[in-house]
């Protein structure tokens, strides 16, 4: 589907203002501006990544009533059973508060739903299993803030509960003992985009100072939060919630302090992603290849396995962990492209993605643990909000439904619009899932439709490609790129920069690469300049990209890429489209 192609501009002295005041450099300042971060006060909190930028953790609200809680049951040697979730954030959520309770000397286990057979969140029948299991205090993480008839049951089962969560609060709050979210209704902490991993980071703090009466921590608590907040910067990064603000913060010392502070299980895992000889870890590490790696845990049933990964400090079992949570990625992988290729193949013959403003598809035994996956890859090459559907017709269980967004479409909002097709559904703006009667999917993919209509029309879904700046391939050199890499950790809004270059050409046919040919090798060339350029999934751009005579646009985020202790420059392709006219030379 054709991109639509926006070079933003902001007001020259503006920038130069930002240049001098900063000491940046132009492409920098520019970036800065674009961005909205304009005045000292703003830039300087957005590059001053230090540390004690993080809140106090008792500001979060509910922090201390949990603390309390929390304390006087490892005081009392009550059983604590940590409640997780089955991704990456939930997975590194159980680990940062079962590594803290274990240091304060609690009697602690953690349980982590299978995702297969327990679907999302507390459920009556696994907390009555945790009650059979001796359970006397539940602390949720990374769910939990919906579960209202839950945490009830809990309760009048005579166990405590703390729930600690992030994602959008119901009507009513649940019942718990204490409630930690960054935006419980009537408070206002400052920056609410937490990820679950972010507030069981916070909690975990707050239980060490706590214990240590003070706020400055002995060196054994220390370490531990470097690794805790190692685990947190992957949660924060794999929920897609916002880099900015303290995230930026927890991101940027968290890839700072992986290497030393992590589980033998997680050191081993990043062996296998290539991640253990970089000189610098970077954001798209943990998106790319550690946390689709922990995700096929969850994915394919073996959440519990993924949290025994990141708090095990065996060699042995770490390595023999982090392969099988390899494997487990490379038959989701398998999974996820037969997915795809079914979708395609449904959308092509029964839709018009052209004209229809969201995709929902559905199809008997797709697998439950990969479709969130496949509907962000849908979603991402149609330029549409996708539900992608698994039902089972033999068993006659519910349909679920994973939900993934595109071009500024809130999800959860087109959800709850047509909410009366549905049995339940939870999640936030750029995610979520549902689960839904089979007979009732029609019905609900025509006001989903509508839903998505009344937020945004079918021309606005026309994907709008917005480029930071025009850039010549010869100024896309080391020095430029380590200025660029000041405004890291990218990720969601905050995004690594989009630049383009125009009348470029091909030094010789565009090659493609991988297993199956998903990928795409091209080197460009540019008066005297040439540079390497990579499209990952674009594959299918190779018939177009064979013409060495033809001039091209590209649209790029450049990297570093660092092979065998070499660093070079190349450009992650994600677009292009054919020259209209020349650009004049500087």
């Amino acid at each position: 589907m054709a991109m639509q192609w926006s070079i933003r501009t902001h007001d020259t002295e503006i920038i130069q203002a930002i240049e001098r005041s900063t000491n940046v450099s132009p492409v920098v300042a520019q970036i800065l501006a674009l961005r909205g971060l304009t005045n000292n006060d703003q830039i300087t909190s957005f590059l001053d990544l230090k540390m004690t930028g993080l809140r106090p953790p008792q500001e979060l609200p509910g922090v201390s009533q949990a603390v309390e809680v929390i304390y006087r049951a490892i005081t009392n040697q009550k059983k604590i059973f940590i409640y997780g979730d089955y991704d990456a954030d939930g997975m590194t959520s159980t680990a940062i508060l079962f590594r803290c309770l274990q240091l304060l000397d609690a009697d602690v286990s953690y349980f982590v739903p299978n995702r297969l057979n327990d679907g999302y969140g507390l459920s009556i029948e696994n907390l009555g299993k945790l009650k059979s299991r001796g359970a006397e205090l539940i602390i949720s993480v990374d769910c939990g803030i919906s579960s209202v008839d839950e945490v009830q049951f809990a309760r009048d089962e005579g166990m405590e509960i703390v729930v600690t969560d992030h994602h959008h609060p119901g009507p009513s709050l649940p019942p718990a003992n204490a409630v930690v979210h960054p935006a419980i209704p009537g408070t206002d902490y400052p920056f609410t985009g937490l990820c679950g991993a972010g507030v069981a980071f916070k909690l975990a703090w707050a239980l060490c100072q706590h214990h240590c009466g003070s706020a400055k921590l002995p060196e054994r608590y220390r370490n531990f939060l470097f690794g805790a907040i190692s685990l947190a910067a992957i949660g924060t990064v794999c929920d897609v919630v916002p880099l900015l603000d303290e995230n930026r913060i927890i991101v940027h010392h968290g890839l700072n302090c992986m290497r030393q502070y992590s589980s033998e299980g997680l050191k081993h895992l990043m062996r296998l992603a290539k991640c253990d000889n970089k000189p610098k870890l970077g954001s798209e590490d943990i998106g790319f290849s550690i946390g689709p790696r922990l995700n096929a845990a969850g994915r394919l049933g073996q959440a519990q396995l993924g949290v025994e990964l990141l708090t095990c400090d065996s060699e042995e079992r770490g390595e023999a962990l982090a392969n099988y949570i390899d494997e487990l990625n490379k038959n989701r992988d398998t999974l996820e492209r037969k997915i795809i290729r079914g979708a395609n193949k449904m959308i092509k013959e029964n839709h018009d993605p052209e004209q229809e403003p969201a995709l929902v598809l559905t199809e008997p035994d797709w697998h439950l643990g990969v479709i969130g996956i496949a509907a962000g890859r849908i979603a991402s090459t149609y330029h549409r909000p996708t539900i992608v559907i698994s039902t089972d017709p033999l068993n006659n269980r519910p349909g679920i439904g994973s939900c993934r967004t595109s071009c500024g479409v809130d999800l959860y909002k087109a959800l709850q619009g047509c909410q009366q097709h549905l049995i339940k559904f939870g999640g936030h703006k750029a995610a979520a899932g549902i689960s839904i009667d089979p007979k009732n999917i029609d019905a609900f993919r025509e006001d989903f439709c509508e839903q998505v209509i009344d937020q945004v029309s079918v021309n606005e879904l026309i994907p709008d490609l917005e480029i930071d700046a025009e850039a010549f391939i010869g100024h896309l050199t080391i020095g430029m790129m380590n200025e660029l890499e000041k405004l890291a950790p990218f990720g969601q809004d905050n995004p690594r920069p989009v630049l383009c270059a125009s009348q470029v050409q091909l030094a010789a046919p565009a090659k493609t690469m991988g297993a199956d040919g998903r990928h795409l090798s091209l080197q460009l060339k540019q008066h005297n300049s040439t540079i390497r350029g990579v499209a990952f999934g674009k594959g299918e751009w190779a018939a177009e990209l064979s013409d060495t005579e033809a001039f091209f646009d590209f649209a790029f985020r450049p990297v570093i890429n660092e092979f065998r202790g070499r660093r070079n420059v190349e450009v992650q392709l994600i677009d292009f489209r054919p020259s209209q006219s020349p650009v004049a030379t500087t």
